[in-house]
């Protein structure tokens, strides 16, 4: 039977908090209330460069503004990022971090610190709805969408956290908490703040929003003329098994996929990325990687090889060296551009699959 999964139905969204809280306001938003206190349209700029391009935290940094509008925006507006509440440090450099929301929700995202650049995993809900079998996230269920601040200021507390030094490149992932196509509209303008030339100015192409295949989402998001890079999230290769681990692939299938996919307006040299979790004697074969070549062929594409990153209850495992390598090698042979991605934080299960938070039992409680 297919689960009750809302698939064109929004999740429920964030009360409103008692007080404005400028951190994660757009430059539009910000000026709308300004405009309320008599300021000139100028101002929101000011201050929108303040809190993304400068990074202040509290309003008496703000010296571009003037010193009566500092003090009455200290009493009436918040200037507050989401708490850091839990950091855990891996072996290998990254960091998975626990934010509280204001409404008292948690969700994570993931810094992860490279030669010359840093990649930040983000969230675009509490939870998720789609039910994924090897994903602990879908095993939450889904509690909220989060709002267009709450994903932006994931971003800010991560490079405030880890004093982001200027001038190194930022790349974002939204492929933690939550399916981003079912949070499209938020997730957008999140995509439209941080990548406002005034404030953070990350390149579109340095941000990439992974799906497990809402076939109505990604038409959607074919729709924008500025978008973030596409991923989907495939892990199945023919229609019986990807609808057992995959609930969306009863809805929209393998055929409705490729067809989307082939018709998503592309920039020249774009590809899209084929995240393919490898589970061992599950999806590992050298028959799931031929029928994996054949889907992969239909568009402008490369696939990112993902071995299972275990965690309690997944009743799944990763497999050897050997068959990756093996797996890997098909592809290869087929002229498929192809990558092995080595998942980041996986000591401190903040790797692919394993972001989980209790956010279903806070909510019951």
């Amino acid at each position: 039977m297919t689960p009750d999964i809302p698939w064109e139905s929004p999740a429920p969204e964030a009360a409103d908090a008692p007080q404005l809280n400028a951190a994660g306001l757009s430059k539009a938003q910000l000026a709308e209330h300004l405009k309320t206190l008599g300021e000139p349209s100028f101002r929101a700029t000011q201050v929108f460069e303040g809190l993304y391009k400068h990074r202040w935290t509290h309003w008496e940094a703000f010296t571009n503004l003037p010193k009566t509008l500092r003090e009455r925006l200290h009493v009436d507006v918040a200037l507050a990022w989401p708490d850091i509440t839990e950091s855990l440090a891996s072996e290998d450099g990254s960091t998975k971090h626990a934010f509280r929301l204001a409404d008292g929700q948690l969700v994570e995202g993931v810094h992860m610190p490279y030669a010359g650049r840093t990649t930040l995993c983000l969230s675009s809900q509490v939870g998720c709805a789609m039910g994924c079998t090897f994903c602990a996230t879908g095993q939450m269920g889904i509690v909220r969408n989060l709002t267009a601040a709450e994903i932006v200021g994931q971003v800010m507390a991560m490079l405030l956290a880890h004093q982001h030094p200027e001038g190194v490149p930022i790349n974002l992932v939204f492929m933690g908490m939550g399916e981003p196509m079912h949070n499209l509209a938020h997730v957008m303008a999140a995509f439209a703040l941080l990548t406002d030339a005034g404030g953070l100015a990350i390149p579109p192409r340095r941000i990439t929003v992974s799906t497990c295949g809402l076939v109505s989402g990604i038409e959607k998001l074919a729709a924008f003329p500025k978008r973030p890079r596409l991923a989907l999230s495939l892990n199945g290769t023919t229609n019986e098994y990807r609808s057992r681990i995959m609930p969306v692939n009863r809805v929209w299938n393998l055929e409705a996929l490729a067809k989307t996919l082939m018709a998503f307006p592309l920039e020249h040299n774009e590809r899209i990325t084929l995240e393919y979790v490898l589970l061992k004697g599950v999806t590992d074969s050298l028959e799931d990687a031929r029928r994996l070549s054949t889907f992969a062929r239909k568009f402008p594409s490369k696939v990112n090889l993902i071995p299972f990153n275990a965690h309690e209850g997944a009743g799944f495992e990763e497999p050897g060296e050997a068959r990756i390598q093996e797996f890997c090698k098909f592809l290869i042979d087929r002229d498929i551009t192809v990558s092995v991605r080595r998942s980041r934080g996986q000591d401190v299960a903040g790797a692919c699959g394993q972001l989980v938070r209790e956010g279903r039992k806070q909510q019951e409680a």
